[in-house]
C-alpha cells in the first residue's frame, strides 16, 4: 500500500467513480450479497452500474464478461452469481484494472464500477471503500496473516469510508475506529429453487419428513447452516472449504435424500447429475443510509 501511495508501483483511474466492496479478514463476510444490494441502490438511481471481480476459482485470466450462461470452472463462482443476481454486466480479470477496461470498452454506458473484493488490490484507484465484517465472527485473534485472518492491521479500517456489519454488531462501539459510520446488513431468505430446474421454487415445509443433508462451500458455513435451523429444518451438515470444486460423490447421499446448498454452491453443481437438490435464495438487506452516504461520495 505504501509503494502505491508513494507512486513507485503505479495506480490507475479508469474515468468513472469505482466503489470497493471488500474486507480486511479472510473468509465469508456477506459481501457478495452487498455487492447485489449495491448494484440495485444504483441502479434504483438512474445510475449504470458494471462490476468487476478476480473470478477467483476460475480459470479466466484475461478480461471476460460472466454470462449468466456461464460456467463457474472459467469465470469463478462469484462472479457467476453476481451475473445472474445483479442486473448489470459483470467482468472478471486477474487484474481488475483490466477488468474495468473490458467493461468499459464492451459497456460505455456504464458510469459507475464496483469492485467485488479488491480492497487490497491497489492499482485499481478507488473513490469509494466499503468494509464488510462478520458481525459473528469479528477479526479472530485480530492477527495478520498466516497468525490470523487479517489481510491488513485493524487500523486500515480508519481510512475506509464505511463499515458494513453483517448478521449484528457484535462489537461494543468503542472497539470500531471513530469517525467511520458503521451500517447494519442483514441476509435473509425462506425461498428454495431446484439446481437443475431455477423455475421451480419451495418454501422451508417441502422438506419436512425428508432426510436432508446440507452442504456448504463457503467462508463461513456455520452461518448457513444456522438459517437453515432458524428455518425448522433438520438436516445433516457438510461444510467444504470455500470455492470447493464439487465433485459428484460430495453431495450423494443415497436414495430418497434431499440436498440443500447455498447460491454459490449451486452455480458449482449445477452442471453435476443429481436430484432432490435445493438452493437457498439469499438477499441482504442493509441501512439505507449507507445508499445515501455512496450517493454524496460519487456526486449525487
Amino acid at each position: 500500500r505504501l509503494l502505491y501511495r508513494t507512486g513507485i508501483f503505479a495506480s490507475t483511474r479508469v474515468g468513472v467513480p469505482v466503489i470497493v466492496v471488500g474486507n480486511i479478514s479472510t473468509g465469508g463476510t456477506g459481501k457478495t450479497p452487498g455487492v447485489i444490494w449495491l448494484a440495485q441502490c444504483l441502479l434504483d438511481h438512474g445510475f449504470k452500474p458494471g462490476i468487476v471481480s478476480r473470478g477467483y476459482g476460475g480459470s479466466a485470466r484475461n478480461p471476460q464478461r460472466a454470462a449468466a450462461d456461464g460456467d463457474a470452472r472459467v469465470v469463478g463462482d462469484e462472479a457467476l452469481l453476481l451475473a445472474r443476481r445483479a442486473a448489470c454486466p459483470v467482468w472478471v480479470a486477474r487484474s481488475r484494472v483490466a477488468a474495468a477496461r473490458g467493461l468499459l470498452t464492451a459497456h460505455p454506458e456504464c458510469n459507475v464500477i464496483i469492485s467485488d473484493d479488491g480492497l487490497q488490490h491497489y492499482a485499481l484507484q478507488r473513490d469509494v471503500e466499503l468494509v464488510v465484517i462478520d458481525g459473528e465472527r469479528g477479526w479472530g485473534n485480530g492477527m495478520l496473516l498466516p497468525a490470523g485472518p487479517l489481510r491488513e492491521p485493524l487500523r486500515r479500517l480508519a481510512k475506509v469510508d464505511a463499515l458494513v456489519i453483517n448478521g449484528g454488531a457484535l462489537f461494543a462501539p468503542e472497539s470500531l475506529p471513530p469517525g467511520v459510520p458503521a451500517y447494519d446488513m442483514r441476509l435473509s431468505g425462506a425461498a428454495f429453487f431446484d439446481v437443475h430446474n431455477p423455475g421451480r421454487q419451495v418454501g422451508p415445509g417441502h422438506f419436512t419428513g425428508q432426510t436432508v443433508h446440507a452442504v456448504a462451500a463457503i467462508g463461513n458455513p456455520q452461518r448457513f447452516f444456522a438459517s437453515l435451523r432458524d428455518l425448522g429444518i433438520s438436516f445433516t451438515a457438510h461444510a467444504f472449504p470455500d470455492h470447493h470444486a464439487y465433485m459428484p460423490a460430495d453431495c450423494v447421499f443415497g436414495a430418497n435424500t434431499a440436498v440443500i446448498m447455498t447460491q454459490k454452491d449451486a452455480v458449482k453443481c449445477e452442471r453435476l447429475v443429481g436430484e432432490n437438490w435445493w438452493a437457498l435464495r439469499v438477499d441482504a438487506t442493509i441501512d439505507p443510509a449507507l445508499g445515501e452516504l455512496i450517493l454524496h461520495k460519487i456526486g449525487k
